[in-house]
């Protein structure tokens, strides 16, 4: 397995691993959206492609490249090498700098940070066949309303994670009545009694309710019945790039 990452020019926008927290997340009292663990997973499950400049877009709302202005407090020179609007309508092309190859049959998710809102703005999605690409892709986004947005410099303009995406049309999905896993119903009807019981006596006030809090099943990758999962991680740690001439 491997994701090489090739450097159109000397200068690239830096590629980093992805980060767990988020600011809105940080404000919260407790910082309790910080115990939803398939939240803070995904958030980290790529790398950021970082601004290399703070780019200010302003928009007037019409249909055509015109109707987009790019600004940044630093060389007015250096936009054009970095960002764009190619598409118009109020979208904004970023340049990743990067030539990106994987193992046949991989391919790159790109898209914004997970769970990182940002006014007024939006990610575009895409999967790149990087497996044979010769040539880079290009992260956009789309304004979702006239105004103006702000990408600070360092802020993350992109997301990438790899997916064996070929091997999804493998998958045959199957529904079933719940009933026909007798395991499963047993597994099941254990967390429906559990959390009941809690969210009873987490109403009722009763001390030790109180003091939890929370239920930590699915953080603890423990099963309401007791069982421990075989696979289950509370971090995500991706290796930085290394840098080879």
């Amino acid at each position: 397995m491997f994701l090489d990452c090739y450097k159109i020019y000397d200068v690239a926008p830096d590629l980093v691993p992805a980060r767990s927290n988020r600011d809105w997340m940080d404000a919260f009292t407790d910082r309790h959206p910080y115990r939803c663990l398939p939240l803070t997973m995904a958030n980290s499950t790529g790398w950021e492609l970082l601004a290399p400049m703070d780019i200010k877009i302003e928009w007037n709302g019409g249909p055509r490249n015109e109707d987009i202005r790019l600004l940044t407090r630093g060389d007015p020179r250096a936009i054009d090498s970095f960002a764009g609007a190619h598409f118009a309508r109020g979208i904004v092309t970023f340049h990743t700098g990067h030539l990106f190859r994987t193992p046949p049959g991989w391919g790159v998710w790109v898209t914004g940070p997970p769970n990182w809102p940002k006014d007024g703005i939006y990610p575009l999605t895409g999967l790149v066949e990087t497996d044979w690409l010769p040539f880079p892709f290009t992260m956009n986004w789309q304004m979702t309303r006239k105004g103006s947005v702000v990408f600070e410099k360092g802020e993350p303009f992109a997301f990438i994670t790899l997916m064996e995406h070929k091997k999804l049309e493998e998958i045959q999905p199957e529904r079933k009545a719940l009933r026909s896993n007798a395991e499963l119903v047993k597994e099941y009807t254990a967390w429906t009694e559990s959390r009941a019981d809690f969210n009873k006596r987490l109403g009722e006030g009763e001390e030790n309710a109180m003091k939890a809090r929370w239920q930590r099943h699915y953080m603890r990758g423990e099963k309401p019945t007791g069982d421990k999962a075989d696979s289950h991680q509370t971090k995500r740690r991706l290796k930085p790039p290394k840098e080879i001439s």
